[in-house]
């Protein structure tokens, strides 16, 4: 009688354990089958506030249409770097940056804040072009800011020579009406300012003028730039000639600061050129 229980309740036993078994085996099918259809959660990805970044970018270009003021292009600057941190990948905001920087330190009188601008517009530039290599406007102001850091600093012009001709090359490639033809006057400015030993040549600096007055005549500092390169070679009846043609211009309304600039140059190259007769 004894062993007849002793065997019911080893039976009992085997089947409690084997109900065991199969129950965490049942349970542990549920759960990786749980985990297979459940997403796993991502963390998500910050793209940025567009909205904030373009209302930024808006004000800083009504701030821009007065730039003689430096005070607003300062403002606009500032309102260029939220944008970007609102929206870190806008290109737009990118390049304005670089273009907004890049007339603060052409125009400002303070060494520093010439500098400061120079290298601020450089990173900006740079940064536009990670953004997007396809347009001009990033390789542009890029190459005119070290174009500007050259001009201010002799050890940045010895390094930033390739800089300005790769950017600028980029741009003609890309469109060479930018900007009123505006790569061909770095170019030619590149070429009739740098030194012999890094390529300063005048005849290459008038071809890339006599060029971008072909491709945009409505552009007076290409103009204005091709009269300095004649009378570097002393051809300064060809020089008088573009001087007058700066005259008579009917300046576009967007550029009024830059037809300024260029007919007070020009008079002041005429004074320059009749005083040495």
């Amino acid at each position: 009688m004894l062993d007849n229980r002793s065997s019911f309740a080893n039976k009992i036993g085997d089947l409690a354990g084997y109900l065991l078994q199969t129950a965490l085996a049942l349970s542990l099918v549920l759960s990786i089958s749980a985990c297979r259809k459940t997403p796993v959660m991502q963390p998500a990805v910050d793209s940025g506030d567009p909205v904030t970044a373009a209302a930024r970018i808006a004000e800083a270009d009504k701030l821009y249409s007065e730039r003689s003021d430096l005070s607003r292009v300062r403002l606009g600057i500032a309102l260029l770097r939220q944008a970007q941190i609102a929206d870190y990948g806008n290109y737009e905001a990118a390049w304005k940056l670089a273009k907004f920087n890049y007339y603060l330190g052409a125009h400002t009188v303070d060494d520093r804040e010439r500098e400061t601008a120079f290298r601020e517009g450089i990173d900006a530039g740079t940064v536009a072009i990670r953004l997007n290599a396809d347009k001009p406007e990033g390789h542009f102001w890029l190459g005119a800011n070290y174009g500007g850091d050259a001009e201010n600093s002799t050890l940045a012009g010895l390094a930033n020579v390739e800089d300005i001709r790769r950017e600028m090359d980029a741009v003609l490639k890309i469109d060479p009406k930018f900007e009123g033809a505006s790569a061909y006057l770095a170019l030619g400015k590149l070429y009739q300012e740098a030194p012999r030993v890094l390529g300063g040549d005048n005849q290459k600096a008038i071809e890339y003028l006599e060029k971008g007055v072909r491709v945009d005549g409505s552009n007076a500092m290409i103009r204005l730039y091709l009269a300095k390169a004649y009378h570097a070679t002393r051809r300064d009846s060809e020089a008088r000639k573009k001087i007058d043609e700066i005259r008579k211009m009917d300046p576009n309304p967007n550029y009024l600061p830059e037809y300024k600039e260029a007919l007070d140059e020009a008079n002041k190259l005429d004074q320059q050129i009749a005083a040495q007769r």
